[in-house]
């Protein structure tokens, strides 16, 4: 079976595009514990974790040993007076001058945070939605770049009927993310079975469903549900997260597997307190995955 290309995110440390989600780690130490973990590549992070300059961005990675995965690009692709393209080009530099393949948009609902009630799209919106996904996925393909689609709490892509729509209305391929999945009402599990083919990256999250459950309901935000350890280290949750690699891979597939466990840090935690830990029990867990795997 292929070699799993495991990487790393630095949300899993905290660092999020969402204002006011807590303490903000450094791209140093946090791009330094990543390398004591093993992980040689990693994703961006949000806008302005690592430098906005291409080259600077790409000279910080390189300094720390680090492959550029590509990253998490929140963009409103659903208002007919907006373009994304301009955007998005801008941050296809940064791909370029680093040599990141995968861009994971985010369909941005224009408001604040994850928590926000998001708008509703009618048959034309949708449309406007579906067409600027093609319009990026062709502008990335041109530059080596394939852009995927995530699903995301609080995005204009959430629920199960917004992922049905997008299989059935658009060709762009999906980051399959086991968590906001599982919470948007998403089978994971049964999505890596049925759609392997529209999968060309991923990211991998254990989910402790008691809490996730209190989420879907409305009982507690999004926010809340994090702070609470909604997201825990893989193999440790309730989210068959080996039957989802091994689909993938059975099915040929080529991406990455990026270990993601959405934190709020609330202090610069100690030496190998908190992200640290648990990102390391979610190394372990994908590293015996692999073995087991390579054995078959």
């Amino acid at each position: 079976m292929s070699k799993l290309k495991i990487a790393g995110a630095p949300i899993s440390w905290g660092v999020c595009e969402v204002p006011g989600w807590g303490h903000q780690m450094t791209p140093v130490r946090v791009l330094k514990e990543m390398a004591e973990l093993g992980l040689g590549a990693t994703e961006f992070g949000p806008l302005g974790f690592l430098p906005v300059q291409p080259a600077d961005r790409a000279k910080v990675l390189a300094e720390h040993g680090m492959e550029a995965v590509g990253g998490f690009f929140p963009i409103i692709m659903h208002q007919e007076n907006f373009d994304p393209l301009p955007d998005v080009l801008t941050e296809l530099e940064s791909y370029a001058a680093s040599g990141a393949k995968t861009m994971v948009l985010s369909a941005e609902t224009g408001l604040e945070g994850y928590d926000t009630k998001r708008p509703e799209l009618d048959a034309h919106g949708w449309n406007i939605f579906f067409a600027n996904l093609e319009r990026i996925k062709e502008a990335a393909a041109a530059r080596g770049v394939t852009a995927v689609l995530h699903p995301h709490v609080g995005t204009m892509v959430e629920t199960e009927a917004d992922v049905k729509k997008v299989l059935d209305g658009s060709t762009i391929k999906f980051c399959l993310d086991t968590g906001h999945m599982i919470i948007g009402g998403t089978d994971p599990v049964k999505f890596a079975q049925d759609h392997a083919d529209r999968v060309a990256h991923s990211h991998l999250k254990d989910v402790n469903l008691a809490i996730a459950d209190r989420v879907q309901s409305g009982e507690i935000t999004y926010y809340q549900g994090v702070v609470e350890g909604m997201y825990v280290p893989l193999g440790t949750g309730d989210v068959d997260v080996r039957s989802i690699v091994r689909s993938l891979i059975q099915s040929g597939y080529q991406g990455w597997f990026v270990l993601e466990q959405d934190n709020v840090i609330t202090a610069e935690p100690g030496d190998t307190d908190g992200p640290f830990a648990d990102a390391k029990a979610s190394v372990d867990f994908i590293k015996a995955v692999a073995a087991e795997l390579a054995s078959e």
